[in-house]
């Protein structure tokens, strides 16, 4: 069978009826430069569409001293489904730019990541984007200050290159909005604790929950502590829940320690959320399959990639603060609608009973 030939520019040009040289500024992008009509770039981008004309992207970086490639460097993001979401937004972003993503994992090896980032800076990429699986605090490779870098879930302690993190500060104050708006007020606990090294996420929810509460005049219970697993909190939770504790809300750090959790509590016939109301965090896939579905304070994984690349491409990339990218709440069933009784109350209706009893027997009204 023959080999079709390559669809060149002069291809598109002679289809549209142009010279190749007004295609070329059209499929570059410098139609309103060259103040090229607007039905004449019609006609060029439909004959880039009917031919499948595809731009040859080495010709275009000697032109413009680009690559259109983005490096992407991560740690464990990659392999991991829910922390993937991340290069979902990126890749998106980087398409809708005309980019390509180059990523490269290294699964927490340093010599790995020294070798990915020369390979990246060989590849002349426009930039490098550089993941953490964790929200965590570490300082950004050296090497990388040679070229622009953004980072991603991840912020350098000195602030050397732009950061994109999510609001885990203003997550936990939704957190603390979602059992608040039930008139849970009392007997709240938080269930998980931060076990990595410079992790912010843990902190960062726990002050921004302690701080909402307090905004209210309540004051958080107390803190259940467990890594941050499903047999880790369903661990923590048991002998618990034995000891003859109880709770009525109970705020989990992520969904696999609401996962845990709920099966502690379904042991000593307790139900969710009859009985406790439960808020977590993350915005997983996993919270959809608990029963009741768990409300959680999403991740926006997807955002902050899409954010990364916008950051990675603006005209000035400068360190700064870190832009924060806001957490917002997934409804579920695992938070009561409706007020559970003040105990005060419930104490004060008692005795007027007890009081109104004692009057019937002594025949006083």
């Amino acid at each position: 069978m023959p080999i079709s030939r390559k669809v060149t520019l002069s291809d598109v040009a002679a289809r549209a009826g142009v010279s190749t040289t007004t295609a070329s500024y059209i499929v570059n992008g410098r139609s309103a430069q060259m103040r090229i009509a607007a039905d004449t770039e019609q006609r060029v981008r439909a004959a880039v569409v009917e031919l499948g004309y595809r731009p040859n992207r080495n010709a275009r970086s000697l032109r413009t001293s680009t690559t259109s490639t983005i490096g992407v460097i991560t740690d464990f993001v990659a392999s991991g489904m829910f922390a993937s979401r991340m290069l979902g937004g990126a890749n998106a972003a980087a398409r809708a730019h005309d980019h390509l993503l180059v990523i490269g994992e290294t699964e927490g090896d340093p010599a790995v990541r020294e070798l990915l980032v020369d390979e990246m800076l060989e590849r002349q990429v426009d930039g490098i984007i550089y993941i953490t699986r964790t929200t965590l605090t570490t300082p950004l490779p050296d090497r990388l200050m040679a070229g622009r870098t953004v980072m991603l879930n991840c912020v350098d302690p000195e602030g050397r290159a732009p950061a994109v993190l999510p609001d885990e500060h203003s997550g936990g104050r939704v957190a603390a909005d979602a059992l608040l708006a039930a008139g849970v007020r009392e007997g709240v606990f938080v269930v998980g604790e931060d076990p990595t090294p410079h992790a912010l996420a843990g902190p960062l929810r726990l002050a921004g929950i302690t701080e909402r509460f307090a905004e209210e005049g309540v004051e958080l219970s107390g803190v259940l502590p467990c890594e941050w697993s499903v047999d880790a909190a369903y661990g923590a939770l048991r002998p618990w829940l034995e000891a003859g504790h109880r709770a009525h809300g109970l705020i989990c750090l992520n969904d696999r320690v609401a996962m845990g959790t709920y099966q502690a509590l379904a042991e000593h016939g307790l139900h969710v959320p009859g009985d406790v109301s439960i808020v977590s965090f993350d915005g997983s896939e996993l919270a959809g399959w608990l029963r009741p579905r768990v409300a959680s304070v999403e991740l926006p994984f997807v955002a902050m990639g899409a954010r990364a690349v916008e950051l990675l491409l603006a005209d000035e990339t400068a360190p700064g603060a870190p832009v924060l990218v806001p957490m917002p709440l997934i409804p579920g069933e695992s938070v009561r609608t409706a007020p559970r009784p003040a105990r005060a109350s419930s104490a004060a209706s008692t005795g007027e009973r007890a009081v109104r009893g004692r009057r019937r027997e002594s025949g006083r009204v």
